[in-house]
């Protein structure tokens, strides 16, 4: 049986990025949980490390995932988190330094979709997409370049809805709203334009394709 990471390993474990289990820690304490099966070295620079699917498990033994981003909270400090439009603290972060972390954050998850998905397809959503629906979409809309809204902003947001495995999408300018639509099923989601039955204001509604 594999023995379990030392202390100071379950601290870098733990304090894994909850989005893209992005790994921060000392050279040697990377390269001992790339040697346990337990992290990877993506290949691309920066050449970041990620959690496996064996470190997720270990985090998950103790901690919950955590919940979706409610509309208009900020992000925890020192956190990445994608922006799903309507944060109250717009200013998280901007320019060349937030593309970066945007670009690193999504190509962890093609990672991610390789190791998980039982065909290793990177086109097709992965387990964690489809428990974190929101935080999902919105990276790949950030990752494409659009842009969120802010507080007194216009940009896409988006939402939980009460339909299993399904996110609503809402950009007021209906060629943004198009391109959104465009980015998703590029990224793997199924996605269908619809209308409020009261304002006819039109919105998609996305879910992560199976096959």
């Amino acid at each position: 049986m594999t023995r379990p990471p030392t202390a100071a390993q379950r601290r870098v474990i733990d304090a894994a990025d909850p989005v893209t289990g992005r790994l921060r820690g000392t050279e040697a304490q990377l390269a001992a949980l790339v040697g346990r099966g337990l992290a990877f070295r993506h290949p691309r620079p920066p050449h970041d490390h990620f959690l496996t699917p064996a470190g997720h498990r270990i985090r998950e033994t103790v901690d919950r995932p955590p919940p979706e981003p409610a509309a208009g909270a900020p992000a925890t400090a020192g956190v990445f988190a994608a922006r799903v439009g309507g944060e109250d603290e717009p200013e998280t972060g901007s320019g060349p330094a937030r593309s970066r972390e945007v670009h690193s954050a999504w190509q962890g998850l093609l990672e991610l979709r390789r190791m998980t998905n039982p065909s290793g397809a990177t086109d097709l959503p992965c387990g964690w997409e489809r428990t974190h629906l929101v935080r999902a979409a919105a990276l790949a809309l950030e990752a494409a370049g659009h842009r969120p809204a802010g507080r007194d902003t216009d940009g896409y947001r988006v939402r939980a809805t009460p339909q299993p495995e399904a996110v609503a999408v809402r950009e007021p300018d209906g060629e943004a709203l198009r391109a959104c639509a465009l980015t998703l099923e590029r990224a793997g989601w199924q996605v269908g334009e619809h209308s409020e039955p009261r304002t006819r204001d039109r919105y998609l509604l996305a879910s992560p394709r199976r096959a």
